[in-house]
C-alpha cells in the first residue's frame, strides 16, 4: 500500500487544526489503497495549536506527527516539512494542504485519483469548471488572486496551468526531492509559484481537479496582499523566458529602427528592403542575447551544433522579416506613405507606425513560439 502524507503548517490555528485533522482520518478511512498520515509543521504558535497537535497524536499514534520550527515563512514551513517527510516517513505522495479549513478534506481522493492516472503534481484549481473562490471575498482580495494568477500565465506564457497560488495539491515524492534545493530559498507565498515553476522545468506532469476553496471561519490570516502581489511579480520578471525575451525584442526592436532609419533617410534604400535588411540585424543580436540569457536554461553550445542552430533561427526568423516586409509594403499601399504629426510637437513617417504594430501583434507571438518549438526546444 502507498502512502501519502499531508503537510499542514500551522501559525495560531487552535480554533482549526484539530477539527480539521479528524476530517482528514474520516476521508482516509474510505480509501483502502491509500496509508494516509499527517505531519503538522507548527511556526511556534502563541496560542494552544502545538498543544492541541500533541494531544491528539494520542488518538492517532503513527498516523499524526509534529515538528515545531521558527516562523520563517510559509515556504520554509513547508521545506522543513518535506525534509521531514522524506527523511523519516517515506512517502509516495506528499500533501500541500493549509490548516484554516481553506482546502476541503473530501477533495482528497480526487487528487489522489489523478496521481494514479499518470499524474506528478495535481493541483486544486480554483479557476477551472467546478472550482470556485469565496463570493463574499471583497473586490481587492478577488483582483489579488484572480491577476495574480493571471500575471502568472501570462508571464510564463503557460495557460495549460490555470491554477499557480493555490496550496492544496498532490506531489510525488520524486518531484519534491528534485526541487527541494532549489525552492528552499523562498520563504513566502511566492514558494507555490515558484515550486510548480520549477517542476515544469524538471518536466513533472501537473494536472489539476477542481477546488472549491472556502474562506476561514476562525483565526486570522497570514497573507499580506501586497507583499505577496509583489513577491509574485518580482519572481515572474526574473525567472520568466518570455519576459527575458520581450526585454531581448525590445533592444532588438532599437537596433531594427535604427539602422532602418538609417538605410532609409541616409543611405536611401527602399523603405520595404530597408526594414527587411535592418530586421536581419535585429535577429543576430537577439539570437545571441536569447541563448545566453532568455533561454540560457536550454543553451545552445557546441561549434557545428551552434552553427545549425544558428541557421534553423534565422531561417524560422525569415518568417519574422517577410511579415515586417509584406506587412509594411501591404500598409504603405492601403494606408499611404506620410508623415503623422503627434500633439503637435512630433512629426513621425506613418512607417514607423505599421512597424510597430506588426512587431507588438505578430512578430513577438510567432518569434516566441517558433523558437521555443523550433531552436530552444525541450531536450
Amino acid at each position: 500500500m502507498k502512502k501519502a502524507v499531508v503537510i499542514l503548517p500551522t501559525y495560531n490555528e487552535e480554533g482549526n487544526v484539530a477539527t480539521l485533522i479528524d476530517a482528514i482520518f474520516k476521508v482516509s478511512s474510505k480509501i483502502t489503497n491509500w496509508q494516509i498520515e499527517v505531519l503538522v509543521v507548527d511556526s511556534n504558535s502563541k496560542d494552544q495549536t502545538a498543544k492541541i497537535i500533541k494531544k491528539k497524536i494520542e488518538q492517532y499514534p503513527d498516523k499524526l506527527h509534529i515538528i515545531e520550527t521558527e516562523k520563517e515563512g510559509l515556504g520554509k514551513a513547508y521545506v522543513k516539512g518535506f525534509r521531514y517527510a522524506l527523511e523519516n516517513l517515506r512517502p509516495y505522495v506528499i500533501f500541500e494542504m493549509d490548516a484554516d479549513w481553506s482546502h476541503n478534506p473530501e477533495e482528497i481522493p480526487f487528487l489522489l485519483k489523478k496521481i494514479e492516472l499518470g499524474a506528478d503534481l495535481v493541483i486544486g484549481s480554483r479557476y477551472m469548471k467546478g472550482g470556485s473562490i469565496p463570493k463574499n471575498w471583497g473586490f481587492h482580495r478577488k483582483l489579488f488572486s484572480v491577476f495574480g494568477n493571471l500575471i502568472v500565465r501570462v508571464g510564463f506564457m503557460r495557460f495549460k496551468i490555470n491554477e499557480w497560488t493555490n496550496g492544496y495539491r498532490a506531489i510525488k515524492s520524486w518531484v519534491v526531492k528534485q526541487l527541494l534545493t532549489e525552492v528552499a530559498q523562498y520563504s513566502g507565498y511566492v514558494f507555490q509559484v515558484a515550486f510548480i515553476d520549477k517542476a515544469i522545468n524538471h518536466g513533472a506532469n501537473i494536472q489539476h481537479i477542481p477546488c472549491k476553496f472556502s474562506d476561514r471561519k476562525k483565526g486570522l490570516s497570514k497573507i499580506n496582499s501586497f507583499q505577496y502581489i509583489f513577491q509574485t511579480l518580482s519572481y515572474v520578471f526574473t525567472h520568466s523566458s518570455f519576459i527575458k525575451f520581450v526585454i531581448v525584442g525590445l533592444t532588438g526592436f532599437f537596433i531594427d529602427f535604427g539602422f532602418a532609419y538609417i538605410f532609409i533617410n541616409s543611405v536611401r534604400f527602399p523603405k520595404a528592403p530597408a526594414n527587411m535588411l535592418s530586421a536581419e540585424m535585429a535577429i543576430i543580436c537577439n539570437f545571441l542575447l536569447n541563448n545566453f540569457w532568455s533561454f540560457k536554461h536550454k543553451k545552445i553550445s557546441g561549434g557545428f551544433s551552434y552553427l545549425i542552430k544558428f541557421l534553423s533561427f534565422n531561417f524560422v526568423s525569415l518568417g519574422a522579416i517577410i511579415i515586417q516586409g509584406v506587412g509594411i509594403a501591404a500598409s504603405l499601399w492601403i494606408f499611404g506613405d506620410s508623415k503623422i504629426n503627434l500633439f503637435g510637437i512630433l512629426s513621425i513617417q506613418s512607417w514607423m507606425i505599421y512597424k510597430v504594430f506588426l512587431i507588438a501583434f505578430l512578430v513577438v507571438p510567432y518569434s516566441y513560439i517558433l523558437y521555443n518549438k523550433v531552436v530552444w526546444k525541450e531536450k
